[in-house]
């Protein structure tokens, strides 16, 4: 393999974390916007209430974005197993 290719693979690799990873840190990023505004309006400063909602988020979008998710890792590791044959 060339270094070009290696530097493919990586480029491949970050997109894939960001593609991952992205669903996920908008919808924290939302509801923590959501909370601190309603903890502004009635002036409730406790850092434990936002911990509640991002975890039920995150977790009905586990459910949700888990069969894709699975799908496109699986796609990218049978990539670099084929890529890895070629060596």
């Amino acid at each position: 393999m060339s270094q070009g290719e290696y530097l493919a693979l990586f480029k491949d690799a970050v997109i894939l974390c960001i593609k991952l990873a992205s669903p996920f840190l908008i919808v924290s990023l939302v509801i923590g916007l959501i909370i601190a505004v309603l903890q502004a309006a009635t002036q409730i400063h406790e850092q434990t209430i936002t911990f509640v909602p991002k975890a039920l988020a995150i977790a009905i979008m586990l459910l949700m974005f888990g069969p894709w998710s699975m799908t496109l890792i699986s796609e990218f590791v049978n990539r670099l197993f084929l890529m890895i044959s070629r060596i």
